[in-house]
C-alpha cells in the first residue's frame, strides 16, 4: 500500500473512475494519504463524484509515471471522522483554502478490497492487494 501511495503522490495527478448508472465517469485527482494503515483519497461531498461513490463504491484509479502505469481497483469507503479529515488536510495544506475538517463538505474515503497492478512494456506486472 505504501508503494501505491508513493507512486500516486509522485505521479501528481491520477484518474479516478466511478459509475453513474451505466455511464463510466473519469476525473483527475491528486490526493493520496495513508492514515491508520489505510490508503485515503479526498473530495467534496457536494461534487457528483461523491454521490456516485455513495451509490456504487466500486472504483478504479489509474496513474502513469516514468513509463510505468498503475491501476488500482477496489471500493471506496467513507470515513466521516474529524481525525481522518484533519490528517488528510494536514498532509495537503493547499486544500485548506477550500476545505476544513469541520465544514460538512470535506469527504475522505479509504480503499477496501483493493488490487493494485504496476505495469510497463519492459517488466512483468507486479500485483498487490490491500
Amino acid at each position: 500500500m505504501k508503494k501505491v501511495c508513493t507512486f500516486l503522490k509522485e505521479a501528481g495527478t491520477y484518474y479516478l473512475a466511478t459509475v453513474e448508472g451505466d455511464q463510466p465517469r473519469v476525473r483527475p485527482f491528486g490526493t493520496a494519504h495513508i492514515f491508520e494503515d489505510k490508503l485515503y483519497i479526498q473530495t467534496g461531498k457536494s461534487k457528483p463524484v461523491s454521490k456516485q461513490m455513495g451509490v456504487n463504491p466500486k472504483c478504479e484509479i489509474c496513474a502513469f509515471k516514468d513509463g510505468v502505469w498503475l491501476r488500482v481497483a477496489g471500493e471506496l469507503i467513507e470515513d466521516d471522522r474529524v481525525e481522518a479529515k484533519k490528517s488528510m488536510l494536514d498532509a495537503y495544506p493547499g486544500l485548506r483554502n477550500r476545505y476544513d475538517e469541520n465544514d460538512g463538505n470535506t469527504q475522505v474515503l479509504y480503499l477496501k478490497n483493493a488490487t493494485a497492478t504496476f505495469s510497463s512494456f519492459t517488466a512483468e506486472p507486479e500485483t498487490y492487494t490491500f
